[in-house]
């Protein structure tokens, strides 16, 4: 069931521009290429799989799905092999911004729509971009924190990718929302770069817990992060001296871990992936749409996970 509402639209309209390949029918449907930074992440496997399942109910929509492997330059050959295939639209989720903006550039440039899903490009040569407010999740989530802290704390945040859009908003985020100027009392005692992963996070987790006596709260920027932490802390026998808290909530992962006691709380960080094919669809029969939709989210707690979480307003 979707319980997330588009709840922000900034009116810059985009149509489609250039020769379609394809006629859009059952017989000659049209071909969308879609290029996913990696799947090594539970967050992008779900992606995929909701471009997936809402590209099913239209026969007139063929998916080609490529895998980068977390690598900028097999991303940028397979933009510019989707052109050249003669797709009729591109679905891009970057690895990161600056490496690929020049080829959804070119895209666009050729008349091949690009939707950018989840991390920008550098500058405004794309069709449509869709994704979360990652500063607010970020905010959000560093208030909630100094708020259940209360006066004081040690504070271990675990990055993502920071040469990503995303983990550098996230961490800008938190750090607006925990305003360490205004409370004093709270500390950052501990940053490690984890690149999204639960392996890493777990490592430096290790190093946090080596070198800080007390930690109260851990901040990391999706919930594998979040887990690992919580991994390396059970292990040092440590981990119901603070609080956990991660991004992306998804059903099967963060909303797991909040039900389970695990994490103590997960903001939703949607994918994108239906709105991503509603997108497609309008283009391609030469609507428009804006030139972004942002996303909301959701809060899930231990207090409210069976409710369905709290939206953000």
């Amino acid at each position: 069931m979707r319980i997330l509402p588009i709840l922000a639209l900034v009116a810059v309209s985009c149509g489609p521009s250039g020769p379609r390949g394809h006629a859009g029918t059952p017989d000659d449907p049209w071909v969308i290429g879609m290029s996913q930074c990696n799947l090594g992440e539970p967050w992008r496997v779900q992606m995929d799989a909701d471009v997936r399942e809402a590209a099913a109910a239209h026969e007139n929509l063929q998916v080609l799905f490529k895998d980068a492997q977390n690598n900028a330059l097999t991303q940028r050959a397979q933009v510019e092999e989707f052109i050249e295939q003669g797709v009729d639209l591109i679905i891009i989720s970057p690895k990161e911004a600056a490496p690929l903006t020049a080829p959804v550039a070119e895209a666009v440039r050729r008349g091949v729509p690009v939707i950018v899903l989840d991390r920008r490009v550098q500058g405004d040569e794309y069709t449509v971009f869709i994704g979360a407010d990652n500063v607010r999740i970020g905010r959000e989530a560093g208030a909630w924190i100094r708020e259940t802290l209360g006066s004081g704390g040690s504070i271990v945040e675990l990055k993502g990718l920071m040469t990503s859009t995303p983990g550098q908003d996230r961490h800008s985020g938190f750090l607006e929302g925990i305003d360490l100027e205004g409370n004093p009392g709270l500390r950052v005692v501990f940053e490690g770069e984890m690149q999204w992963l639960e392996p890493n996070a777990r490592r430096e987790m290790e190093s946090a817990l080596a070198t800080n006596d007390r930690i109260d709260a851990v901040y990391a920027h999706n919930d594998p992060g979040a887990h690992g932490a919580w991994l390396a802390a059970r292990a040092a026998d440590r981990d119901d001296q603070m609080l956990f808290v991660g991004i992306d909530a998804l059903p099967h992962e963060g909303q797991q871990y909040v039900a389970q006691g695990i994490l103590d709380a997960t903001f939703l960080y949607p994918t994108g992936g239906s709105e991503a094919i509603d997108a497609a669809l309008t283009l391609l029969g030469g609507g428009t749409v804006p030139k972004e939709i942002v996303l909301g989210t959701r809060l899930f707690t231990r207090e409210n996970i069976d409710e369905g979480g709290e939206a953000i307003e």
